[in-house]
């Protein structure tokens, strides 16, 4: 073990969800991952994070994952609505126009985990493209709509990786 590791457990594939729930449809990976919790039971090599609006503090729950799936609401530009998978070079991108301050942590923690050595192998961001940004907890009625799908292709990804569902 090592200084950034010790005593932490880790799981090999993180499905994290990010946002402020306390915006409507801002809260959208949140939301999701809480869907996840309560329709799936996941094995132990798979943790789902409720990240919230946490920043820098993910560096914490991040250090060693192999695989991360970020869910979040992605203004991407296009419509309302619009459902996006973004790798590789397109998740910076991606961080570098925000919604909220969260985002900011996601793209230092990623970039920290790389400067010292332990990168995360694959990661991908899912999201949509948020209809409703003002005060409130509840998703948006549209926003609703687009969740089934988004845990789908979550599902889908997580497949893909190797995951077994009990």
């Amino acid at each position: 073990m090592d200084g950034l590791t010790d005593g932490l457990y880790t799981a090999e594939i993180t499905v994290l969800g990010v946002g402020n729930i306390i915006l409507t449809d801002e809260g959208f990976g949140v939301h999701v991952v809480n869907h996840l919790k309560e329709h799936y039971d996941f094995p132990d090599n798979v943790q789902l994070i409720d990240g919230g609006t946490l920043g820098m503090e993910l560096t914490h729950f991040l250090t060693g994952t192999k695989k991360l799936l970020i869910i979040d609401a992605v203004d991407g530009g296009l419509e309302r609505g619009a459902v996006y998978r973004l790798t590789g070079a397109e998740i910076k991108a991606h961080f570098r126009q925000k919604i909220s301050a969260h985002e900011v942590g996601i793209e230092e923690v990623l970039t920290l985990l790389e400067l010292t050595g332990r990168p995360i192998e694959e990661v991908i961001v899912l999201g949509a493209q948020p209809f409703v940004l003002e005060a409130g907890v509840e998703l948006s009625e549209d926003m609703k709509k687009i969740l089934p799908s988004v845990v789908d292709e979550a599902v889908e990804i997580l497949n893909d990786w190797g995951v077994k569902f009990a």
